[in-house]
């Protein structure tokens, strides 16, 4: 399944400033039934979002109008915990296109970038910097430059490089998922099958 291309983007963010952010909280396993892609999100944070009677807890990050935009700023160590994909769905399938911590689970991580999600680990001080920066200012602008691999607060001169495999890079530039790209070189892989004895 293909995803939309990920070059720069540029918006508002939403902070989210809790440590050790673990998948069950991303998405409570009750609700990892569904084997398609769709629908996580209604689920996302669920059981912080909501109370027990589904009404919307106001005070939370993702249920405060004045956060808007398709980053998630996370605290240190997002998406500890088991390594349930649906996580990754969940976030996606919300509307983020890009999370923000100081700290990943490589599980996590990893289960982003496979469905178009970019995680993007940046210093704790310059995490602090965008939390400041939000708190401030709740419609703050992000820069998130994958192609230079940059993040950087608008307006200010704050901005740091982060790092990604340059084998996702390249697929999130082009929108690809693993099967995507095998199929984008399936003639090179059939002129080597050629080539290859048996």
């Amino acid at each position: 399944m293909a995803y939309d291309k990920f070059n720069t983007l540029k918006c508002s963010a939403v902070p989210l400033p809790i440590e050790n952010v673990d998948t069950d909280q991303i998405i409570p396993a009750r609700f990892l039934k569904a084997t398609e892609r769709v629908g996580f999100g209604d689920n996302l944070f669920r059981d912080w979002r909501y109370n027990q009677d589904n009404s919307p807890k106001n005070e939370f990050p993702l249920n405060d109008s004045k956060y808007t935009g398709s980053i998630l700023v996370g605290g240190k160590n997002f998406g500890s915990g088991s390594s349930r994909e649906h996580a990754a769905w969940a976030v996606y399938d919300y509307g983020f296109r890009c999370v923000v911590s100081s700290f990943f689970a490589d599980i996590f991580r990893n289960n982003c970038l496979n469905v178009g999600v970019l995680p993007v680990q940046v210093s704790a001080e310059f995490l602090k910097k965008i939390f400041t920066a939000i708190e401030n200012n709740s419609q703050s602008q992000l820069i998130v430059d994958l192609q230079s691999q940059t993040i950087s607060i608008e307006g200010t001169e704050y901005s740091e490089n982060f790092d990604i495999n340059s084998y996702k890079k390249e697929n999130m530039l082009n929108g690809f998922d693993d099967i995507d790209f095998l199929m984008n070189i399936k003639d090179q892989i059939g002129e080597f099958a050629k080539k290859t004895p048996l």
